[in-house]
């Protein structure tokens, strides 16, 4: 797995279970959703995302 696969798929389970959290336990859970989505959006002009560093650390590469 790739640093941009572990990105998308990390994003992705948390877009869905926030989405969850939001419907089933407290609407703030909302939120996190759209600082998800923020943080997906910068990354797609910065090319930077904090957790690329995590991935990265853990030996996954940049294909």
């Amino acid at each position: 797995m790739t640093v941009n696969e572990a990105l998308r798929a990390t994003a992705g389970v948390a877009v869905l279970a926030s989405l969850a959290a939001g419907h089933w336990i407290d609407p703030r859970w909302y939120l996190f959703t759209a600082f998800v989505g923020a943080n997906l959006l910068q990354s797609a002009f910065t090319k930077w995302c904090p957790a690329m560093w995590i991935f990265r650390r853990l030996g996954l590469e940049d294909r």
